[in-house]
């Protein structure tokens, strides 16, 4: 090559992007006995066997075909039924409504659609680790902006409007919180939308957890008036209804701002997998009362895990969303990826530390308590092993 490398001709963004700290965390645990993950949010539930059978049975029938671009025309009808009728969020299925590979899929084409470099995108942390990494990709500028325990980890009017710039253009929030727990009502909504509305922002709202919400309606920032034309709301079906290896997700919002997404995403991935689809579309038509029981689940999980965390000498803010729990572990004098190494050699136990969601996350750990309560009570009675020695 002339006396270059193959690295000098990375793209620097590529080249320079952090690996999931998620997922080292996952590798590192991989092949060691008697482990206990609490690590990757990943339901310990298989699809339900309704679903599966619907799968199995367009197989059978030969279904193993491209789709429309935008998905499955009863899938984008049957997606527009649901939100309207479970989150009052009516959408057009025509042209408001995109079918993408898993929710990951949706958010970095609305990324792509928006952003150009040196934009600033607004994201509220402790965070999904790869809103900042894709962003990046497109030299869009992420300004993170705090959160904290005290307050529920909630976004505040007021937080937001110390970040704004004349360069701010896109607001990227998730509620229920990944990996927090925490949730906004639309008395929380109200002011940040207002102030959103009057800076101009385009709101992206990461709404994959909705339907783990413990404490009444799950309430996005797209119900409220005037928010539906400057917001995109994105989910999916690999959290609530089990599906993660599916890789089946949607985006719904503007039709001009639907239809740049579907103009990459023709040329990206062409279509989601057909037989994901077929799976989605039964998981709304003959799978929510699965859905519901597992939601169920997971509270009673969520309850005996958060109540074990505080028992043994771990704080542990009330997390009314998603299937995660962040306790403090401040009081031990490690930091969190020290907490989190040393955790996992001394008990066997994979938990995340807090800061690979941004600072705001040092002195926390993420547990996800999508595990079986019997592996839950284990990591607990571990931990508390763990913090005796420490």
């Amino acid at each position: 090559m002339g006396g270059t490398t193959l690295t000098d001709f990375l793209s620097p963004a590529a080249r320079d992007m952090q690996p999931s700290g998620i997922r080292r965390y996952f590798d590192y645990a991989a092949g060691r006995k008697d482990v206990i993950s609490l690590g990757v949010g990943e339901p310990d539930f298989v699809t339900p066997k309704p679903v599966r059978d619907a799968c199995a049975a367009a197989l059978e029938k030969g279904r193993t075909t491209y789709t429309p671009n935008a998905g499955l025309p009863e899938l984008r009808e049957a997606i527009a039924d649901y939100l309207a009728a479970s989150f009052r969020l009516p959408y057009d299925p025509g042209d408001e409504v995109l079918v993408t590979n898993g929710s990951s899929e949706a958010i970095d084409l609305a990324l792509r659609s928006l952003l150009t470099p040196g934009d600033e995108i607004l994201i509220p942390e402790p965070c999904y680790i790869a809103y900042s990494p894709l962003a990046a990709l497109l030299g869009g500028v992420t300004v993170p902006v705090e959160t904290t325990a005290e307050n529920g980890f909630k976004l505040t009017a007021d937080s937001l409007r110390a970040k704004l710039t004349p360069r701010s253009k896109v607001l990227l929030v998730s509620y229920p919180s990944n990996p927090t727990g925490a949730v906004m009502t639309l008395d929380d909504w109200r002011p940040v939308a207002k102030l959103a509305a009057e800076r101009g922002l385009i709101v992206i709202t990461d709404e994959i957890y909705a339907e783990l919400t413990y404490a009444g309606r799950h309430e996005s920032i797209a119900e409220l008036p005037g928010m539906r034309e400057r917001t995109l709301l994105i989910s999916g079906f690999s959290k609530a209804f089990a599906m993660t290896g599916w890789r089946v997700g949607y985006a719904c919002g503007p039709a001009e701002l639907i239809a740049t997404m579907l103009k990459i995403h023709q040329y990206a991935a062409t279509c989601a997998p057909i037989l994901g689809q077929i799976a989605a579309h039964a998981s709304l038509t003959i799978g929510l009362e699965e859905k519901d029981r597992m939601v169920a689940s997971y509270n009673r999980r969520r309850a005996i895990f958060v109540a074990g965390l505080r028992e043994i000498g771990l704080p542990c803010h009330e997390p009314l969303g998603s299937f995660y729990a962040f306790p403090s572990i401040a009081r031990t004098g490690l930091s969190s990826d020290e907490f989190a190494t040393r955790l996992l050699d001394a008990v066997g136990v994979v938990a995340v530390p807090g800061q690979v969601f941004g600072p705001g996350g040092e002195g926390f750990i993420r547990c996800c308590y999508a595990a079986s309560q019997s592996q839950l009570e284990a990591a607990l009675e571990r931990i508390y092993t763990f913090l005796r020695n420490v």
